[in-house]
């Protein structure tokens, strides 16, 4: 089960990143698209430029704010931490919506998770030997 717990981790962390990325790539969209219109000289510019702007930023605020919990519950997820099982837990449920890989990885989640040679694995983590 040390196995599974180590590739949902991996799992949470990489799907994190990749909302990580796509929220900076649509703010620097917005962003460059909020000057350009700026830079167009057209009477509604003043108002479309922060506009833009601003949804830009709202969005790409919003997708860190989801893909965020998920890279911080993957590391934990690596040290066995219990807090950790706890918040993917939480995760995965949630994942359950994102139809098709959200589901996928709740589902992938909250059977790891829940079992209780998990639930040992978290009150006795394995040792590492380096």
């Amino acid at each position: 089960m040390a196995q599974h717990v180590k590739i949902l981790a991996i799992l949470h962390i990489v799907f994190g990143v990749m909302g990580v990325i796509a929220a900076l790539a649509i703010f620097m969209f917005f962003g460059g698209l909020a000057g350009l219109v700026a830079l167009g000289g057209h009477a509604g510019s003043v108002a479309a430029a922060p506009l833009l702007g601003g949804i830009g930023w709202l969005v790409s605020l919003a997708l860190l704010a989801l893909a965020l919990p998920g890279v911080i519950a993957g590391v934990g997820l690596l040290g066995f931490r219990p807090w950790a099982r706890i918040l993917t837990i939480v995760l995965s449920a949630f994942d359950l919506f994102s139809v098709p890989l959200g589901t996928a990885l709740g589902i992938y989640g909250l059977w790891v998770l829940l079992s209780n040679e998990a639930a040992q694995l978290f009150r006795n983590p394995p040792v590492h030997v380096s």
